[in-house]
């Protein structure tokens, strides 16, 4: 009886059943390159006669051992196979957002730097606004735990080691309220005393004014930046500059148009790191809207990131309403069509431009699973069709970062499966790899509870954008505007979720995992359920269902702040997690004393 092939993680390009097998044992595969092979290619064949390895580059060869590797754990003999694999596409990255109050500590970045070396994860960026330690502006960053140069060195050291290449990343346009918020730097906002959306809602100062002295300022942050990293690229980002044109630059925007002026202050910023040797990175929403522009851009040394988080909608079904209170932000029905409606702008161009979907782990707490899988196959298959030439993964922090960083763990793997070769692994089941390699967890149970977890936003009755209800109803005063207009609370869907999460919970604590990190993953998620649960609870509250008094609210809310905190310092840096919980200590207040 032959040898069965066990199930690959990702699923190779090509694997052919051959004859026979090969024991294991200490010999060494017969390995060579092989200039025929497309970059970080690979083939791997096993027969009796032995193991042969050829490869393109470092990367191949890494990869073909990683396949070996799973092929030597699952048994006695090696089946006789010949594996032919390579990439989709070319550049297959992780951003991981450390601006919205948490920043990980050493160990949590080494556990994800590992984790990306095993999905065959080439780039990784970490997201910044106010959280890198420059020189002469301590007190931007001060009370946030920052980024130093020497974790920057430190970080480029291990991500070599996996052969991901770690990228600068500063935002210099927009999100800037980090910095607008100290008088010392407002001189340089857009609108320095804010600004109102179409709603009347006030919004503080958030862009630079697209003024000589902004340039200066910014490439005075770049050039102290950079030198730090051996990658010559740099994402410069330059996203949702909602406020352009409603203070400084209003009769400039007047006469010659937002996109116009957008677009000569970018122009700006790219002549400046280009003059310096590097490669650029932007945020390609502002420009996806003035696609007449979009030829003007220098092509040499420069990539739009087309970015977008929702999984493909039938937008037929979305009141009028939405998008007329979300036109400030840029979502527009075609927008929320998937990246068909991101990516044609630069396709029709000929402009280098990658696919940027999401983990939907953000404003979750416990993840968007569906959305999630939904939103990343949309990024790979679009970027394929259009000729995108990297794909990069996001995982933000808005409203407070309040999910811990093994709740990315799911989608991170099913997005790299996917842009490493989506015609094997649209249709992946992440759960095995996970419980066998990330978290080690003999009983089988974790993965498939957390993806348990992950399914349980979509069934409160409340559809809102860009994250779940359970968190909206969490932090928030009320049902959000979106809410009202996208659904209605759900009694039996709300009971529903109320016993999910305590059966998933259960499940978590029965699971045996036996990863390094296994006590955190264990606690953080039990954590993030209890919070979940909570909100779940509110929003029955709010509108009348069966809930538990305010007293009993009260009495596990405050548990949950205190056990936030300790979950928050097991992964992450003090910095910004008393601002973090403070928006559960808002909502701890509704309850009275």
């Amino acid at each position: 009886m032959s040898q069965p092939v066990p199930a690959l993680f990702p699923a190779p390009r090509t694997l052919e059943r051959t004859a026979g097998s090969h024991a294991i044992g200490d010999d060494p595969p017969d390995v060579r390159v092989e200039a025929r092979l497309a970059p970080e290619s690979y083939e791997l064949e096993i027969s009796p006669r032995g193991i042969e390895i050829r490869h393109a580059d470092e990367n191949g060869l890494r990869y073909a051992q990683q396949t070996l590797a799973q092929l030597r754990r699952a048994g006695r003999e090696l089946p006789g196979v010949i594996v032919r694999d390579g990439p989709d596409f070319p550049v297959r990255g992780y951003m991981l957002d450390v601006s919205r109050d948490r920043v990980p500590t050493r160990a949590t970045l080494e556990r994800l730097v590992r984790l990306m070396g095993r999905l065959r994860i080439n780039h990784f960026e970490l997201y910044t606004e106010h959280t890198f330690a420059y020189r002469d502006h301590e007190d931007v960053w001060r009370n946030a735990s920052p980024i130093t140069p020497e974790d920057v060195r430190w970080l480029d050291e291990l991500c070599a080691s996996e052969g991901i290449e770690l990228v600068a990343n500063q935002n210099v346009f927009g999100h800037m309220a980090r910095w607008l918020e100290h008088p010392r730097y407002r001189h340089l906002a857009e609108a320095a005393d804010g600004w109102k959306t179409k709603w009347d809602t006030p919004m503080p100062p958030g862009v630079l004014a697209p003024t000589d002295e902004s340039l200066a300022f910014v490439q005075s942050l770049l050039r102290e930046l950079v030198p730090y990293f051996r990658s010559r690229r740099v994402n410069v980002n330059c996203d949702e500059t909602f406020e352009l044109g409603k203070g400084r630059s209003q009769a400039d925007v007047a006469a010659r148009g937002r996109g116009r002026v957008y677009v000569d202050f970018l122009k700006r910023i790219l002549a400046g790191l280009h003059e310096d040797g590097h490669d650029v990175l932007f945020w390609g929403d502002i420009v996806r809207d003035h696609p007449e522009l979009v030829p003007e851009l220098p092509r040499e040394r420069t990539t739009a990131l087309a970015w977008h988080y929702e999984a493909p909608m039938d937008t037929d079904t979305i009141p009028a309403a939405v998008f007329d209170l979300l036109g400030d932000f840029g979502i527009t029905r075609e927008s929320l069509r998937g990246f068909v409606g991101q990516v044609p702008p630069f396709a029709k161009a000929g402009f280098p431009f990658w696919v940027c979907p999401g983990t939907s782990s953000w404003n979750s707490l416990l993840g968007r699973a569906a959305n999630a899988r939904g939103n990343l196959l949309d990024a790979a298959e679009q970027g394929l069709v259009h000729g995108a030439r990297g794909y990069l993964i996001t995982d933000w922090g808005d409203n407070g970062h309040l999910q811990p960083p093994s709740v990315s763990f799911a989608p991170l793997a099913y997005g790299a499966a996917v842009s490493w070769c989506r015609a094997t692994n649209h249709a992946v089941d992440t759960s095995a790899f996970l419980d066998g390699e990330v978290f080690a967890d003999s009983s089988g149970r974790l993965a498939a509870a957390l993806e348990k977890a992950g399914s349980v936003y979509a069934r409160t009755g409340l559809r809102p954008f860009n994250g779940s209800p359970l968190l909206y109803q969490l932090i928030g005063g009320g049902l959000s505007f979106l809410a009202r207009l996208m659904g209605s609370p759900d009694e039996r869907g709300i009971a529903g979720v109320v016993e999910t999460l305590g059966e998933t919970a259960e499940e978590i604590r029965a699971a045996t995992p036996a990863c390094e990190d296994a006590a955190i993953v264990r606690r953080e998620l039990l954590q993030a359920i209890r919070l979940a649960r909570h909100g779940a609870w509110r929003t029955a509250r709010q509108v009348g269902f069966a809930s538990p008094s305010d007293a009993d609210l009260r009495r596990d809310l405050a548990e949950a702040i205190e056990e936030q905190r300790a979950c928050w310092l097991e992964r992450s840096r003090p910095g910004g997690l008393a601002e973090s919980v403070g928006r559960l200590e808002k909502t701890l207040a509704e309850y009275g004393s």
